[in-house]
């Protein structure tokens, strides 16, 4: 292969080019996490200006280490790529957008959650009493300013370093974004006292599923990524006093069944045996709604003579 040679201010534009207009120009699909994008084909990464960072692997860069690993190139390929061809140019990443991250913050809370209870209940099926005890406990609440539920993260001693925000609107358009700052491995979790490890990507798929599988429930533990990161998994594993199995519990969609399988991998090298359960639907919440629209077809059952 020939030499490529590439001028100072060549690898200075390929190093800044918005990877996120990039990656878009190459057919991929990002959706917004807070200041951050991430793709749709891998949860655990995130794309800031002309930074990316994977959750799972615990590393990051810029474009160029970006392209020469998503798409297994070599370095010369990988900054030609970048550069554009046929007169394309990639936009280069503002300097807003590499901007630190600001310090973690809770949102204020709200006098009650009657909005996050009607929504959770009403609307998404889960059990009132799944819901009280995670407001009880402090780790559920309303925010003030726009009535999102808040589900929040807390470290061994109890302080809040991760808060995941999702919209209670029952129609037109929802979000649902990590507070900024918010620190990946505390996410939103129970710790309870057995060797029973349950891991989702969202904080309503683990409530469904509690709502669906109550029984003792409290004597396992749960974690939900906000993602499909292994850093949440990771963390809950040296919190638990005993590990005895893993439950893996992620979305039936292509970017579950992957992250599922990356987890498996991760969790046998440290000897750590697996289970994948998969909900019949795209998620767990999905399988709760549509049970519980059969059962009010069914209606109550009635005696024939």
């Amino acid at each position: 292969m020939p030499y490529i040679y590439f001028t100072d201010q060549q690898k200075e534009q390929a190093a800044g080019v918005d990877l996120a207009a990039f990656l878009e120009s190459q057919g991929e699909k990002l959706v917004r996490s807070g200041r951050d994008m991430r793709l749709t084909s891998d949860h655990s990464i995130t794309i800031r200006g002309n930074r990316w960072y994977d959750h799972a692997a615990q590393r990051g860069g810029g474009p160029i280490s970006f392209v020469q690993r998503f798409y297994n190139l070599d370095y010369p390929d990988a900054v030609e790529l970048l550069l554009g061809d046929g007169g394309t140019i990639y936009p280069a990443a503002t300097k807003q957008a590499q901007e630190p991250p600001k310090p973690f913050v809770l949102p204020p809370a709200n006098g009650d959650a009657r909005r996050v209870y009607a929504y959770l209940v009403k609307h998404r099926g889960i059990a009132p009493e799944v819901v009280s005890y995670f407001v009880r406990e402090g780790l559920l609440y309303e925010d003030a300013e726009y009535h999102n539920a808040v589900f929040v993260g807390t470290d061994e001693a109890g302080v809040p370093h991760h808060a995941h925000k999702r919209s209670t609107n029952s129609f037109g358009k929802t979000f649902r974004i990590n507070v900024e700052g918010s620190l990946h491995r505390y996410s939103f979790h129970h710790l309870g006292t057995d060797g029973t490890l349950f891991v989702f990507e969202a904080p309503i798929d683990l409530l469904s599923y509690l709502t669906l599988h109550p029984e003792r429930w409290q004597e396992h533990s749960y974690v939900a990524c906000c993602g499909t990161s292994f850093l949440p998994t990771e963390k809950m594993l040296d919190r638990m006093h005993q590990v005895d199995e893993v439950f893996l519990c992620l979305d039936n969609d292509q970017a579950g069944r992957m992250a599922t399988q990356r987890m498996a991998a991760l969790l046998a090298e440290k000897g750590i045996p697996s289970q994948s359960l998969t909900p019949r639907l795209k998620d767990w919440n999905e399988d709760l709604v549509r049970r519980t629209l059969l059962q009010k077809e069914e209606g109550p059952c009635q005696i024939l003579v």
